[in-house]
């Protein structure tokens, strides 16, 4: 049976909109800009573009999978795994994702996907081994919750014109420091200059906002799987333990993994202190706090 949702969080999904809505400003000044200055035909650019997004959009979770060592695995070789993500996507009203396991000790999860029906939700050796079946409950509803989002998605999409952004800035660059110095007019500064500032300032400012929009979707993500498991107190717990048994795998470990932190539930270097705005994951004890308030409107006891 499906959970009742408990409410949206109103001012969330309107910080979601504002924010998705200022990353759209960024990119449309980026274009105008890009246009004007670049000597490229609109057709080319068009085609690279939808080229280079096709092929991220549509390998994202093979890319994931791959590169954090996961393998996915059948029923009989982790039936208790595939059964709490059965029941769960039954109580989500989701397609059963594939199941992957990864084989290292960090205690983590993540989902990858384009969609419900092209999704994958991996967890850790070490997560299956130091939470109990409740808390591997909770972190798995996070994860089906980003994919009933879509967040994969959305922000392969929101990344994508900051990665190109910086690449042009990039060739810019080098197009600058071995191409000559050749100007707009007889006046102006050099084109290669002009495109290298642009590229370097739409890619920082869309990925601060990125950042934010990340940080927005793991509280919906926290919020989701809260709903569907009607157990908030269950997530806030494997939150504190992973957290806590993070700092005693030794950081040779974590490192191999870092590159994942995007995807992680909890990223490897949550104990970092810096400003939030750089951050993609919610500082742990907003979340938790965010959870106990869920909690108490589900009139639960966190």
């Amino acid at each position: 049976m499906k959970r009742k949702a408990y409410g949206r969080d109103a001012g969330l999904t309107l910080r979601m909109l504002l924010t998705t809505g200022m990353l759209g400003l960024v990119y449309v000044a980026f274009a105008v800009l890009l246009f004007q200055f670049l000597n490229v035909g609109l057709i080319p650019m068009v085609v690279i573009v939808i080229g280079i997004a096709a092929f991220q959009y549509y390998t994202s979770d093979k890319l994931a999978l791959l590169a954090s060592g996961a393998k996915v695995v059948e029923r009989d070789q982790a039936p208790d795994l595939h059964a709490m993500v059965e029941r769960l996507c039954a109580m989500s009203d989701l397609p059963k994702p594939r199941v992957a396991i990864i084989d290292s000790d960090v205690p983590n999860a993540f989902a990858t996907g384009r969609s419900p029906k092209h999704a994958a939700v991996a967890v850790t050796t070490g997560l299956l081994r130091r939470l109990n079946q409740q808390e591997i409950e909770g972190v798995l509803a996070h994860e089906l919750s980003h994919v009933k989002n879509r967040d994969v998605r959305t922000m392969t999409l929101a990344s994508f014109f900051a990665m190109l952004a910086a690449m042009i800035a990039r060739f810019a660059f080098y197009g600058g420091l071995f191409g000559g110095g050749d100007r707009r007019d007889n006046n102006g500064p050099p084109i290669w200059l002009i495109l290298m500032v642009v590229g370097w300032v739409t890619y920082l400012i869309s990925w601060i906002l990125i950042q934010m929009i990340s940080r927005y979707r793991e509280y919906a993500a926290d919020r989701g799987a809260a709903i569907i498991t009607g157990a908030p107190e269950h997530l806030m717990s494997a939150l504190q333990k992973i957290a806590s048994q993070m700092s005693l795998i030794p950081q040779r470990d974590l490192r191999e993994v870092q590159g994942m932190n995007a995807f992680f539930i909890v990223p490897t270097d949550w104990k970092k202190r810096g400003a939030e705005l750089f951050m993609s994951h919610p500082p742990l004890e907003k979340r938790l706090a965010a959870l106990a308030e869920i909690a108490r409107e589900m009139g639960r006891a966190a």
